[in-house]
């Protein structure tokens, strides 16, 4: 049990480390959560800045939660490594969403969320991954592929990884439609934001 108190936290540490506020910072001088939306992830800081700019935060915010989770499962605690990933990912998310040092009002989470699924299972969390993405370019609506994305990720968790691994799954997928309900709500109206992905990747090549 102490390894999972301990992987929850260290993973929580490096979510708290927010790759949008330094290129911000940088680029305007002002808080990645006083520009667009507000949102300090991918999508908002490519909106605001380029392509370039979101690849990087994308980058970034994959990499913090790659470390905690290997970090927790092959050099604290390479014994129980499938608890390691899963309490590290759950931890770096959270941190992510709700960092202490910003009155816990943070991101959304879905780049912390890809990484720890493919930390736990890389088969499944890669197509669980590919699967939000084809709902994001087919439905044009990014809260539509950021809750898919755990969301099928919950079964395979369940009979490929146990009990426990499904019932983080589930926490994750909470913690997803919890950040990007007010997104979804928005959709029948009309009045959510929609992304032509393709079309900005398209443009970022260009760049």
């Amino acid at each position: 049990m102490p390894e999972r108190a301990i992987s929850i936290l260290i993973g929580y540490l490096c979510g708290n480390f927010l790759t949008a506020e330094p290129v911000s910072r940088h680029l305007s001088g002002k808080s990645a959560f006083q520009i667009g939306t507000g949102n300090p992830g991918m999508a908002n800081m490519m909106k605001q800045y380029g392509f370039r700019s979101g690849i990087l935060v994308l980058a970034g915010d994959l990499g913090k939660t790659l470390l905690a989770c290997l970090v927790c499962r092959f050099l604290l605690f390479p014994g129980t490594p499938l608890p390691a990933a899963l309490y590290s990912g759950l931890g770096c998310v959270a941190g992510h969403n709700f960092p202490f040092w910003h009155g816990f009002r943070g991101g959304k989470g879905v780049a912390c969320t890809c990484a720890a699924l493919v930390c736990v299972s890389p088969l499944w969390g890669i197509i669980a991954c590919l699967a939000g993405l084809a709902g994001v370019l087919i439905s044009k609506y990014l809260p539509v592929g950021a809750v898919l994305i755990p969301g099928l990720f919950v079964i395979p968790a369940f009979l490929c990884k146990g009990t426990e691994a499904g019932i983080i799954a589930v926490i994750l997928t909470a913690l997803m439609l919890l950040r990007h309900w007010p997104g979804l709500r928005n959709i029948p109206s009309g009045t959510e934001p929609r992304m032509d992905l393709l079309g900005k990747l398209r443009r970022g090549n260009n760049e």
